[in-house]
């Protein structure tokens, strides 16, 4: 019962930061199953690949409705997104096919590894706090970046936001826009990611709950549900300032690593 309440709050709290910043789920849901399934599967050496594709699973559905609200609210940019997303699907696809080949505890270090260098780069490169003049993404930034964001984000099931949101924001747009866009740029690795995951052994050795592949969808339900909540909700907490929104969104990085590293 304890582990039902524990799953809804994580998929409430996941609802609201994919809405306000950009977070599909991967921020509080891969931090939030492995440490979950590693106390009750000590030994278990899929932990880490379940937390992964979990995540991946459920920013299909957060990153959608996250999408529809912010476009019906005209948040969404085209020029943002096009043709970013074409090149973070691409390496959306490597990525799912690379991920199975990494040991569980490769992957839980390539994460701690790519949330402290995001969080230094936030803070001590110029442009994230304060918003500077904007400018289009060049050739190389949305291709060959497009590709590295969509490889990285796959086998470490975040979404790519941590890497979207700074990329847009260094450009010139406010938090609002960077996040809104953030949502369907999620979009492509979510869906290749699951699709591929969906596709391994379900033979994890955890028999306390239902799997398609790696993807626990006894957690996967619930976090879905109630994270639909939490966008819901989300729509209607004031607009946050945009240095202040900033500030947050390194925050949260700092306290998903720590989370995830403890």
């Amino acid at each position: 019962m304890n582990e039902l309440i524990i799953i809804s709050l994580a998929g409430f709290l996941t609802g609201i930061t994919t809405y306000m910043f950009g977070f599909g789920g991967g921020f509080v849901v891969v931090p939030f199953v492995y440490q979950m399934l590693s106390n009750q599967y000590p030994y278990n050496p899929n932990v880490m690949h379940v937390a992964v594709a979990t995540s991946t699973a459920v920013m299909i559905f957060n990153s959608s409705f996250a999408s529809y609200v912010n476009w019906k609210k005209g948040n969404v940019h085209k020029n943002l997104i096009y043709p970013l997303i074409i090149f973070i699907a691409f390496g959306a696809v490597i990525g799912s096919l690379i991920s199975g080949t990494l040991s569980d505890h490769f992957i839980r270090y390539a994460f701690i590894f790519y949330m402290v260098i995001t969080i230094v780069d936030c803070i001590f490169r110029k442009g994230f706090f304060k918003q500077v003049s904007k400018r289009d993404l060049s050739v190389p930034t949305y291709s060959i970046g497009g590709v590295i964001i969509g490889i990285v984000a796959t086998i470490l099931g975040v979404g790519g936001s941590v890497m979207t949101v700074p990329l847009l924001r260094r450009h010139g747009n406010t938090m609002s826009e960077s996040v809104a866009c953030a949502n369907p740029l999620t979009l492509p690795m979510a869906i290749c990611g699951t699709f591929i995951y969906s596709l391994y052994s379900s033979d994890v050795g955890m028999k306390d709950y239902h799997f398609v592949g790696l993807i626990n969808t006894s957690i996967l339900i619930l976090l879905i549900i109630f994270g639909g909540l939490g966008i819901y909700l989300a729509r209607f907490i004031p607009k946050i300032p945009d240095s202040i929104h900033s500030k947050v969104y390194v925050w949260l990085l700092i306290l998903v690593t720590i989370a995830i590293i403890f």
